[in-house]
C-alpha cells in the first residue's frame, strides 16, 4: 500500500493544474483543426481529408503556439513571462530546458517554422481543396522542412549527451518529447511517402504500357 501511495503522490506532483491545461489546450486545437478539414474538405478524397486534418492543425500550432514562443523568446524568455502562452512553454520546458532560456538554435528554427511552415501549410490546404497543379511541390517542400527542423531540434543537443532534455518521467520522456515531436516526423514522412507515389504515377512509363518491341 506504501507503495502505491508513493506512486499516486508522484503521479500527482507532474500532473498539475497547467499539465492538464496543456494536454487540452493540444486536444482543443486538434478538434479545430479537424473541423476546418470537415468544412473545407467536402470535395475532398477520404485519404485528402485526413491530410487536411493534419494541415491545419499543423498551421494552427505553428500560429497560436509557437508564434508566441518567439514573440516572447525575442522580446525576453519564457522563464520570465507571465501570460498563459508562458505557462504552457513552461510546462514544456520541464521535459526540455531549452525552450525556457531563448536557445539560438530552438529560437532560430521556431522562427523559420512559425513564418514558413504556417504559410506553407496553409498553401497546401488551398492546394488540395482546389486541385492545385503545384499541390505535391508544396507538400514535399513543408515535408523536408518539418523533417529538417526536427533534426536541428534534437540533434545538437543529443551530440552534447542531451545535457538540456528530462527523461526521468514517462510524461516528459514518452509524451512530450517522443510524442509530441513525433508526429511532425512521421506525418511529414507518410506525406512524403504519398508524394512520391503520385509523381510516380505521373511518369510516362506508369500511364501507358510500355510497347513490345
Amino acid at each position: 500500500m506504501k507503495m502505491v501511495s508513493a506512486a499516486f503522490k508522484e503521479t500527482q506532483s507532474f500532473f498539475t493544474p497547467v499539465t492538464v491545461y496543456s494536454l487540452l489546450a493540444c486536444a482543443t486545437q486538434f478538434v479545430v483543426g479537424y473541423t476546418l478539414a470537415q468544412i473545407w474538405g467536402r470535395k475532398c478524397s477520404g485519404t485528402d481529408r485526413w491530410v487536411l486534418v493534419w494541415l491545419f492543425y499543423d498551421a494552427i500550432v505553428h500560429i497560436t503556439l509557437e508564434g508566441p514562443f518567439v514573440y516572447m523568446s525575442l522580446v525576453g524568455t519564457v522563464a520570465t513571462s507571465d501570460n498563459i502562452f508562458a505557462e504552457l512553454w513552461k510546462e514544456y520546458g520541464k521535459a526540455d530546458e531549452r525552450w525556457l532560456h531563448s536557445d539560438p538554435t530552438i529560437v532560430s528554427l521556431e522562427l523559420l517554422t512559425v513564418v514558413l511552415d504556417g504559410i506553407l501549410a496553409l498553401v497546401l490546404v488551398y492546394a488540395i481543396v482546389k486541385d492545385k497543379h503545384y499541390r505535391h511541390f508544396v507538400q514535399i517542400t513543408l515535408c523536408v522542412c518539418e523533417l529538417y527542423g526536427g533534426w536541428m531540434t534534437f540533434c545538437p543537443d543529443w551530440l552534447a549527451g542531451s545535457p538540456n532534455l528530462n527523461t526521468n518521467h514517462w510524461l516528459y520522456l514518452w509524451i512530450y518529447l517522443v510524442f509530441f515531436n513525433g508526429v511532425w516526423v512521421v506525418v511529414p514522412g507518410l506525406l512524403l511517402w504519398q508524394s512520391w507515389l503520385s509523381l510516380k504515377r505521373l511518369h510516362p512509363s506508369y500511364q501507358a504500357p510500355k510497347k513490345q518491341k
